[in-house]
Formats: structure tokens, sequence, C-alpha cells
């Protein structure tokens, strides 16, 4: 008797998470819209179907038109009423397809304003994101135990490289370093934005989780923010790091190393030899295999977004079963996989595992660990008991889940 197949349906009633994912990246497109209106903000077109023509399309042509849209999308979040809302929505869209936790990561210096500083920006979406939380939490299948509880937290963006013109946060620094280089610009900015997410924490009890480095890798080494990850570090902030995406695999060992990072976006270029540009590497095989297994063997989660590496990495376009998740999964890896961005790779969390059963043929029980590492690699802002407890009541709502679908995926069980 042929066994059930793991439908598109199957898959959005899963619990899921996700770990990466881009506030400023993930607007709803009327929103933004009404936004841009209220807060004169020019955009291409005036239209859903023209700013999906125009700038947030299926596929980019390079990494560039890629970002473009961030320059509209932050543009319209530079009050604390729009970024609590932005936070808000995205919640209620994320659990409307049983996204069960999410991280919503951004970079609050871009959207400081005068007094309206990075300890108030965070305070806006943190409102969001709590009022979302009651609601969606006071419902009666929540407190009767039928489904988990629905959870979130912040992570900030450190940026390896700023411009003046990013913001006026990242303005002041050049004003008032003339003549510091800018390497020691960005350490300094990264500083500060952890000792203000330390105390977002800590004071405003805030449930910023973690803090992230963001930006193009190659020229900007994570090593110039060590300083930034090191107090986040003793002050118990979860570490995540963007790398292996625009540079090769000694960016991610550099992350680990020089940055304690617990987990690594996307991570794309882990096994690529070609990739590897420090010349001191002369086995560049043995590299591979010694780094791959550092990854495995210490779980630093690697958060994989399909959708928005094939629109960004030309090798990826054509066919998704060059990614090499396949080869992730083969070496044990912990990997969880996330959207990136909602708006602007125009996904979801379903579209995202679907990709990921179609591409790479999962199965219920590997399918399961996948989605289960989310919660378990999250940067959870409770304590370690009120975690564990939620993660069972995930796993066993997943597994009645993919009970009622006919597979049984429990602990002892063979499908």
């Amino acid at each position: 008797m042929p066994k059930p197949q793991l439908s598109r349906d199957l898959i959005a009633r899963l619990p899921k998470s996700d770990l990466h994912l881009h506030l400023d990246g993930s607007l709803r497109l009327d929103t933004l819209i009404e936004l841009a209106k209220a807060r004169r903000v020019q955009l291409p077109s005036a239209s859903p179907e023209g700013l999906l023509e125009l700038v947030f399309k299926r596929a980019y042509k390079n990494l560039p038109e890629y970002l473009k849209g961030f320059e509209f999308t932050v543009a319209c979040l530079q009050d604390a009423e729009a970024l609590e809302r932005a936070a808000y929505e995205l919640c209620w869209d994320c659990r409307r397809e049983n996204v069960f936790y999410i991280e919503v990561r951004f970079a609050p210096q871009l959207h400081v304003r005068g007094e309206f500083g990075v300890r108030e920006v965070l305070k806006a979406v943190c409102r969001g994101l709590e009022r979302a939380k009651r609601e969606i939490n006071g419902a009666p299948e929540v407190k009767r135990g039928e489904v988990p509880a629905f959870e979130a937290g912040v992570i900030v963006c450190a940026l390896r490289f700023f411009l003046p013109v990013f913001s006026e946060h990242y303005r002041a620094y050049f004003e008032a370093l003339p003549t510091a280089p800018p390497e020691e610009i960005y350490a300094l900015a990264s500083l500060e934005l952890a000792r203000a997410a330390v105390r977002a924490a800590e004071e405003d009890g805030l449930p910023v989780v973690g803090i992230d480095l963001a930006g193009q890798e190659r020229g900007f080494p994570a090593k110039a923010h060590q300083a930034a990850y090191q107090l986040a570090h003793e002050h118990f902030l979860g570490k995540t790091v963007h790398a292996g995406e625009d540079y090769g695999p000694e960016s991610i060992f550099q992350a680990i190393t020089d940055c304690h990072a617990d987990r690594i976006g996307h991570g794309t270029w882990l096994f690529s030899k070609k990739h590897l540009r420090d010349p001191s590497i002369t086995d560049k095989g043995r590299y591979i295999e010694r780094i791959v297994r550092y990854v495995a063997e210490r779980r630093i989660t690697l958060e994989v977004c399909l959708t928005s590496n094939q629109q960004t990495i030309p090798e990826l376009r054509d066919d998704l079963k060059k990614h090499p998740f396949r080869k992730m999964r083969e070496a044990r890896c912990s990997v969880t996989l996330c959207t990136d961005n909602r708006l602007v790779s125009r996904t979801t969390m379903t579209d995202e595992v679907d990709k990921a059963v179609s591409a790479f043929g999962l199965e219920p029980r590997a399918l399961k660990d996948v989605l289960i590492y989310g919660f378990k690699r999250s940067f959870f802002p409770g304590s370690y008991p009120d975690k564990r407890n939620w993660v069972r009541a995930v796993l066993n709502h997943m597994e009645d889940v993919f009970l009622q679908a006919g597979h049984d995926v429990r602990a002892g069980k063979r499908v």
C-alpha cells in the first residue's frame, strides 16, 4: 500500500519556526503602500501589481537588484507606529500558516531619527510582537493546550559596512570621528549596538534574544566586530552571523571562532573548495572536511533560506537541487529552513518547506528533524525549563499532525 504523500496542505498545517526573518524585508505589500502614502515616501508604483512587477520580483538579476526594495521598506519604517504595526502584522502573517516561533531581525540603527533612538526603536517593535502574542495566545485552543503558544524574539543586526547616507545614526559616527578609519567606525557602531541590545534585554525586559552581523562579507571580515560579539557573549545573548553566503568556508569559521556564533545565516558555501580564498589553506579538501565536522559536532545551526539563495546566487537559479542543503543533511548538520524576507523573496515558510520536500525528497522523519531543529536551536526568550516544556508541546502537536495525515513519526515508531 503506497505511503501518504507530504502534501502542501500537510506542510501548511505542521508547526514551523522562522529563525532568519528580516522585518524590513517582510512587510505586507498593502501596508507598505499605505505607510508610503501617509509618510510621503515615493514608491515606483502605487499598486501592488506594479510593485510586484518593478521591485519585489520572483527573480532578480543580481544582489543589488534584490536589495533595492529595502530602500523603500526602511524609508517607511522611521517611526514607532510604523515599526509596531509591521511587527504586529508579521506575527499574525506567520501564525496564520502555523509558524509558532519567529525571531525578527533588523538593524535598529537604520530607523533612528533625532530623539527616537535605538532603545525606542526596539521598544516599538517589541510592542508589536507582544500585542500580537497576547491576541494569538488568548485563543481558546491555546488556553486548552490543543496547540502550542506562539512565541517571538528580536535579533539586532550589526552591519559589516555602512555609509553616512544610510541613516542619521550612522552619519553621526562619521561626523564625530572624521579621521578614524572606516573599519574602526564599523566596529564601534557594532559595539554600541551590542550595548543597546544588552540594556534592552536586561533593563527594559524586552525579548531581545540575539545579535547578528549582516552585509557584504568580502572585504569586511567578521573579526572586526569581535568586541561587540564578546559583549553579547558575556551577557548571554544568542549569536548568529551571516556567513558563507558571499564568501567561502573560512568566513564561516571566523564567525564561529571570533564571534562565538551559535548559528550561521545561510552558510551556503560550507562545502565549496572553490570559494576558499585563504592562500595558507593548501589542502582544501581536508579543510572542508574539518570545518564541516566542526559545525556538525557543535550543533552550530545553519539557517537555510532556499528561495532567497536562488534569487541572489547565480549558480542556484536554474536548479535548486544544486543547493548544499542535501549535503548539510548528509553531514548530520543541524539545519533549519527560513524565509529570509517574506516580501522581497515573495515566499512563506510553507513555500520554503514545500520546496525542500520537492527538491530533496524529504521523508516524514527527516522533515520532522528539520522542523524541530528550528525550535530547539532558537534563542527562546524564556527560561530553559520553559523552553523545554514549550518544545515538547510543539513536538507533540507536530507528531499529531503527521499522524492525522497517515505518518507515524513518533520516537520508536517506524513509518
